[in-house]
């Protein structure tokens, strides 16, 4: 039996309130930042929000903004009113609400109710609106601004209420995007109550414009961002970017801590996201995420913000351009960075180190009263320990500690004189199995970024001493982030250098493992990899980069063949060239091979070679984190180390 189809009829206009406003009020967090965003387009100098229940109970947003008079208050809550487009140019949209949305939306499916007063009025008005029927405007004290309370969010439509989480997560989305819309407008006190805890105050930052940002985001990020953020700065074809953008050792596990502004209005946008992973893709695990803040500014014609009810997305006119830039501009960053590693790794060590009790605090003694917990106390000297890199008998003249003689003139005394000498046996002459110590280089070289090397333990990681501290240096993870810069650069100038093997070398694979290398020869070809079938079920290599040639050919096959794999690359992939998906991630396969021309933990380093790969270090951009986004480095002020040791 079929069913007779019902009348067509219009719907009644509350019921389109409340199904239009569950496009633009999706949860709290929504109603929160649509009431925002309007007190920001009023100009509002300091905004407080406040809520109750996960924003279900109540919503409250104070603004010191222009107000609105009574006229305006009740035009503000009907349906596409604003104020924001006085041409109607959807083109040229320079404010952060324009669809004049947001008050209907919320008043159609909780209780509103509107404070409103101009600076130039000797009183303001108010008005509520409850589950879409709006009420008169009345007389009411108010000071200059706008207060909005919202109670009972979604009473209207209770199956809404049915998929909100709990308060815990509903309210830590409202602070989330308090926190974006705190970074994107540095000059506006925020302040947020909840009744988790203390409220979250973010002051007014003033002066310049950098700098104001800068203490923002580290307000919004914590305090290490300042410390391990690299400036951004790059304005070309009419779009400027500048920022903040966090060492790749400076990282998190999501990608929560990426904020990105387009013309004040933050956005999540995908072409953005697409942007700066590409920029961290060398220097980041694929599980990791950088932490930054980047303001685009461009002309609003080249920018349409219309594309999405929450305006959370944009569409750029010329998106290929942006998505350069922001590469780009990151890239510069991070190659001023050089061999910077984040800060965070010092205090990860310095913790590790710090000693379970701590030790008698020298405070409690004055003077020559202090008994010989640090120092030894006068009486006959002690035996003699051989400086680094003197011969047996030739202890350096002064105690191998330098604990007798007065610190040099140079710099602090303490730890500065001892770190020559702190790896050195009682056994004149013989050194540890696990360290290798020498004599230091001239003054100068302390002077360098990673300083000058003082002995290599483990046979792994090398310690050098700088004016103010030591640097101790992973070698192996250092010198495969020197070797993929170099492979890099040798493919952008032209062609990786290869070396012609005497013998060529025949790998025998599995059929497919071999039809997969054949078909990518072209591709590998560009990486310095000369190959070719031979047989069903091997390859020949006939060249290798030169950089690798001392390389395990077997190795280096086998390794290149898991890239391959992990690219998803099949046979005939290599036909697509540049824009195939091998081609796209020539970089990663040369990542992979770095690796096998590097340094390897476990190997012994002469003092040359030591401070060679420190200087190469210096100027090789991205050195301060290997291929797969550890840190390669990590310095110790002398100041922390003396506070492990009682002596500050």
């Amino acid at each position: 039996m079929t069913r007779a189809r019902p009348p067509v009829r219009r719907l009644d206009p509350v019921l389109v309130d409340r199904i239009a406003a569950g496009e633009v009020v999706e949860r709290p967090a929504s109603a929160v930042k649509e009431l925002v965003e309007n007190a920001i387009d009023a100009g509002a100098r300091a905004i407080e929000v406040t809520i109750a229940g996960g924003g279900r109970q109540l919503i409250r947003v104070v603004d010191d903004g222009a107000g609105m008079g009574p006229e305006d208050l009740a035009l503000a809550v009907e349906r596409h009113a604003t104020s924001k487009l006085p041409e109607g140019d959807l083109g040229r949209i320079d404010t952060l609400g324009f669809r004049g949305e947001a008050l209907p939306s919320i008043g159609a499916v909780a209780r509103l109710a509107i404070t409103s007063r101009p600076a130039d009025a000797a009183q303001g008005a108010s008005l509520t609106v409850d589950a879409g029927l709006k009420g008169a405007v009345r007389p009411a004290p108010a000071q200059r601004g706008t207060r909005i309370e919202v109670t009972e969010l979604f009473a209207a439509t209770p199956a809404r209420l049915k998929f909100l989480k709990s308060d815990r997560a509903e309210t830590a989305a409202v602070s989330e995007v308090v926190r974006r819309l705190a970074v994107a407008h540095a000059g506006i006190r925020f302040t947020l109550r909840t009744e988790s805890g203390a409220p979250l105050v973010l002051p007014a930052e003033e002066g310049d414009a950098e700098a104001a940002r800068l203490r923002r985001l580290a307000g919004v990020l914590g305090p290490d961002f300042a410390a391990n953020a690299l400036p951004v700065d790059l304005t070309r074809e009419g779009i400027a970017i500048t920022g903040h953008a966090g060492l790749p050792t400076f990282n998190r596990g999501a990608q929560g801590h990426i904020h990105l502004t387009v013309n004040g209005r933050p956005v999540r946008d995908r072409l953005l996201m697409g942007a700066v992973r590409g920029a961290y893709a060398d220097t980041l695990a694929s599980d990791r995420h950088p932490v930054l803040g980047l303001f685009l500014a461009c002309d609003p014609a080249l920018v349409d913000v219309n594309v999405h009810p929450a305006k959370t997305e944009v569409r750029f006119r010329e998106p290929g351009l942006v998505r350069a830039l922001v590469v780009s501009a990151i890239h510069e960053a991070l190659r001023r960075g050089g061999a910077r590693a984040a800060t965070t790794g010092a205090a990860r060590a310095l913790e590790a180190l710090r000693p379970a009790a701590a030790p008698v605090p020298l405070r409690s003694y004055s003077g020559a009263s202090a008994p010989g917990l640090f120092r030894p106390e006068r009486g006959p000297a002690p035996a003699r320990l051989p400086s680094f890199g003197a011969p047996a008998g030739h202890g350096g003249g002064q105690g191998a500690l330098g604990l007798d003689k007065p610190p040099p003139a140079h710099g602090p005394g303490g730890f500065g004189e001892a770190a020559q000498t702190a790896l050195a046996t009682e056994e004149a002459g013989a050194a540890p199995p696990q360290a290798r110590t020498f004599a230091a280089e001239g003054e100068d070289a302390l002077d360098f970024p990673l300083g000058a090397a003082r002995a290599q333990f483990h046979e792994t990681y090398i310690l050098a001493q700088t004016r103010d501290g030591i640097v101790i240096v992973d070698q192996h993870a250092a010198h495969e982030r020197l070797v993929y810069e170099r492979l890099k650069r040798e493919r952008a100038a032209g062609g990786i250098l290869r070396q012609g093997l005497l013998i060529p070398e025949v790998i025998e694979l599995p059929p497919d493992d071999a039809a997969r290398l054949a078909a990518a020869a072209p591709d590998l070809d560009r990486l310095g990899l000369g190959l070719e079938a031979f047989g069903p079920g091997a390859v020949l290599v006939r060249e290798v980069p030169s950089a690798l040639r001392s390389a395990s050919v077997r190795a280096l096959v086998a390794d290149i063949l898991d890239a391959l794999e992990a690219s998803g690359v099949e046979e005939g992939a290599a036909a697509a060239g540049e824009g195939g998906p091998l081609g796209r991630r020539l970089d990663a396969i040369l990542s992979r091979m770095s690796c096998h021309g590097s340094i390897r933990a476990g190997r012994r380093l002469h003092p040359q070679e030591m401070n060679a790969l420190l200087r190469e270090m210096e100027a090789t951009e991205n050195s301060g984190q290997c291929n797969h986004g550890r840190p390669t480095s990590i310095a110790l002020a002398l100041h922390d180390i003396e506070r492990l040791f009682g002596r500050r």
